[in-house]
């Protein structure tokens, strides 16, 4: 087989073509698309607001690969990234003081118990999901499904139906800082990728996972601990939503415990999809999925700069994820030779 067929075949060309694709469309449409600046110690442009904006998404969508690895689905995330968020807010909020005649915010609690707080919180939401699969017996979509509706109800509870406002500056660095002229969630979305990845391909870790997605029974008869590993990657979903609870909080200033992480859950799914894994559990690829949320968020920066109105960007975006879903269909491509090839036969 040649080295260009053996690249076609590769998982990740699909999505890097994608990818590559919409990022044109944007440069056509949008002129200054691709320019960047150096401004007050960082980059500045469309693109870095595309890797900032993406970086929740690609947490969320790192803890979806794996649930979906075991042939499950997690649909709470979205009420999970609400729940961190408000939490995180509640701790931290910003009372208002005054030091030597200067009104000063000054946090309820110290930023890091918040953020652990937060964090600790998304995990137990994750054990919940974990323990109802695992060891009840749940489909997974039903159990995701409680704390998906009741969770929202949860972040909304913890705000009063109301939208925190959180006024302590530090706390505004996870979503808005920069370090080393890139915005700091992205590190934090490229370090938490990396130790999966190490996590994954230097531990056996990967392999059980695999083999529980392929067949769970095959893989109990051979000893493998399938019920706690099911439970540590719907943890591990908790927190990796949890994180992005925080860096939404944090970019938007506030806690919405209504539309915070709101349809998070689809997105996530769709770059998980996108990134090249089976929902059918088995084979799966981290670095597809980053793929996968850097399309989703590069697809709405595209919708919103030709002018596509906003009561269709809905539809716009699921029409353009339908096509390259099929182009990523291997039947699908086969299918189409197949007709292409037989009318040229036909007239020869």
């Amino acid at each position: 087989m040649s080295r260009l067929a053996e690249l076609r075949q590769h998982r990740l060309v699909w999505p890097f073509v994608t990818l590559a694709l919409l990022l044109v469309a944007n440069a056509i449409f949008n002129p200054g698309f691709l320019h960047l600046e150096w401004r007050g110690g960082h980059l500045y442009g469309s693109l870095i607001d595309i890797l900032n904006r993406a970086s929740p998404l690609a947490l969320v969508a790192l803890g979806m690969t794996l649930v979906i690895a075991t042939r499950g689905i997690d649909i709470s995330v979205g009420a999970v990234v609400a729940i961190a968020g408000a939490t995180a807010a509640l701790m931290i909020g910003g009372d208002l003081v005054v030091k030597d005649g200067v009104p000063v915010h000054v946090s309820r609690f110290p930023m890091g118990v918040a953020i652990v707080a937060a964090l600790a919180v998304a995990a137990l939401c994750g054990l919940w999901n974990g323990l109802l699969v695992a060891r009840v017996g749940m489909q997974p979509i039903i159990a995701t499904l409680i704390l998906m509706v009741a969770g929202r109800g949860i972040a909304q509870l913890l705000t009063n139906g109301q939208i925190i406002t959180i006024y302590f500056a530090p706390y505004f660095f996870l979503g808005n800082g920069f370090l080393a002229g890139l915005p700091f969630a992205l590190f934090i979305a490229a370090a938490v990728w990396g130790a999966l990845h190490l996590l994954m391909t230097r531990t056996a870790l990967g392999l059980f996972i695999q083999a529980i997605g392929i067949n769970p029974a095959a893989a109990r008869v051979a000893g493998l601990q399938q019920r706690a590993i099911v439970v540590c990657v719907y943890v591990f979903s908790g927190l990796a939503a949890g994180a992005a609870g925080l860096i939404v909080s944090s970019n938007v200033k506030s806690a919405d415990g209504n539309n915070a992480g709101l349809l998070m859950e689809l997105d996530a799914i769709l770059a998980v999809t996108l990134g090249g894994t089976l929902l059918t559990g088995g084979r799966f690829s981290l670095a597809g999925s980053v793929l996968g949320a850097l399309i989703i968020q590069t697809l709405t920066s595209t919708i919103y700069s030709i002018g596509v109105p906003p009561e269709i960007n809905m539809v716009v975006k699921a029409a353009v994820v339908f096509v390259v879903m099929l182009l990523q269909s291997a039947e699908f491509r086969a299918a189409v030779r197949a007709l292409a090839i037989r009318p040229a036969r036909s007239t020869g």
